[in-house]
């Protein structure tokens, strides 16, 4: 479908039941020149949403990639000089030891649910760790977040049969919650973690007020921990079908996982779009767009663009060059932990292929229904 979309010569126009619409952006060059100019395809009043959220929505999950310059520029700032390469680098001996731990898990236990044992708790215990969250609130956390992201879900059922909004507004409230106590705690005594360096941040007499800090925490949390999980999961189901592929890789583990970790990114595609509102009437690559509208940025089609991309529906780890847009396009808005999570990912796979070369998924796995997030919610597997 996408291929037909980039093959068009209109405009796409995808119309909603309430009357509204959006256009759909699905050429790489297309989504590239929109996050080049965010001037004109605005993150406000949202990037993660198709149709306009509640306020009481947009109080909680108002982060930052739904927000424009000045405010989004500032915030960055204050984020930037605490989620520096520093900051990261302490943490990357962590990720080392957590993935030969996990692997030393899976080896005892045998076969599996790969998402459960081992593509979660990566990146969702090195998140805690650096915010300074105590191991007891883990099994919260990723319920919260699995409600966030499940939530666009058709089979998605609240807890005690809730309603979707009451669900989403009550976790993200405990996750605010969780932060604006963590925060206060580490305003009394600091301590060496990612908390206390955003709490006292001070770029030009500014700092993150709480409810700031509440909302990166949740885009850190949700944007972090699931899409490495699921580009985890998704390299797992690749080398699977793939058995060339991980040869190749197996038969020069440092060489290659550079390129695999970028390639996985690629072909999974795990943050599926972002939305982006015009400011103003615009030309994009020779199409005529008003001020008002909607568009969806489709990274998971840009990816696949045949204009960019040699063979794009191969799975290929010597691809070269591969500017992929698994972590956002180039603008003010690409992601912030790209290189956090290609450490997780290289780190894991690493550990899993070179003591477990033959681990591969058993059955096929089960895909979250949602748009936003290319989720896989279990994959079982053996070894």
């Amino acid at each position: 479908m996408f291929a037909a979309l980039r093959a068009a010569e209109e405009r796409i126009y995808c119309p909603l039941s309430d009357g509204s619409g959006f256009y759909a952006l699905t050429r790489y060059e297309e989504v590239s020149e929109a996050s080049r100019h965010p001037e004109v395809f605005s993150s406000q009043p949202t990037a993660v949403s198709v149709t306009d959220p509640a306020p009481e929505v947009t109080e909680y999950s108002g982060s930052m990639i739904s927000l424009d310059d000045p405010r989004h520029a500032r915030l960055r700032r204050i984020v930037s000089r605490s989620f520096t390469p520093r900051m990261i680098q302490r943490f990357t001996g962590d990720v080392t030891v957590l993935a030969r731990r996990l692997v030393d898990e899976l080896a005892e236990r045998g076969p599996c649910d790969f998402v459960e044992h081992v593509a979660t708790p990566m990146p969702l215990q090195i998140i805690c760790s650096m915010m300074g969250i105590p191991g007891t609130a883990y099994g919260d956390v990723i319920d919260a977040t699995n409600a966030v992201l499940a939530i666009g879900d058709p089979d998605y059922v609240g807890p005690d049969g809730k309603d979707r909004a009451t669900t989403i507004r009550e976790k993200f409230s405990y996750l605010h919650e969780l932060m604006s106590d963590l925060g206060r705690l580490r305003r009394e005594r600091p301590a060496d973690d990612l908390v206390t360096a955003l709490t006292n941040a001070n770029v030009d007499g500014e700092a993150l007020t709480d409810i700031e800090l509440g909302r990166f925490f949740t885009l850190l949390v949700v944007a972090g921990n699931e899409t490495t999980r699921n580009a985890l999961s998704h390299a797992l189901v690749l080398f699977s079908a793939n058995p060339d592929q991980r040869m190749l890789l197996l038969s020069d583990m440092n060489r290659r996982l550079p390129g695999a970790v970028e390639e996985v990114v690629r072909y999974a595609s795990p943050v599926t779009w972002m939305r982006r509102t015009l400011t103003r009437d615009y030309e994009l690559q020779g199409h005529a767009y008003q001020a008002g509208d909607r568009v969806i940025l489709y990274y998971n089609s840009a990816n696949r663009d045949e204009a960019v991309f040699k063979d794009p529906h191969t799975f290929d780890i010597t691809r070269s060059p591969n500017p992929h847009v698994g972590f956002g396009a180039p603008g003010p808005h690409f992601c912030l932990g790209a290189h956090l999570a290609k450490r997780e990912i290289t780190e894991l796979l690493r550990e899993l292929y070179a003591r477990l070369p033959n681990l591969h998924a058993t059955d096929h796995a089960c895909r979250q229904r949602a748009s936003f997030i290319n989720g896989i919610t279990s994959l079982p597997c053996a070894f």
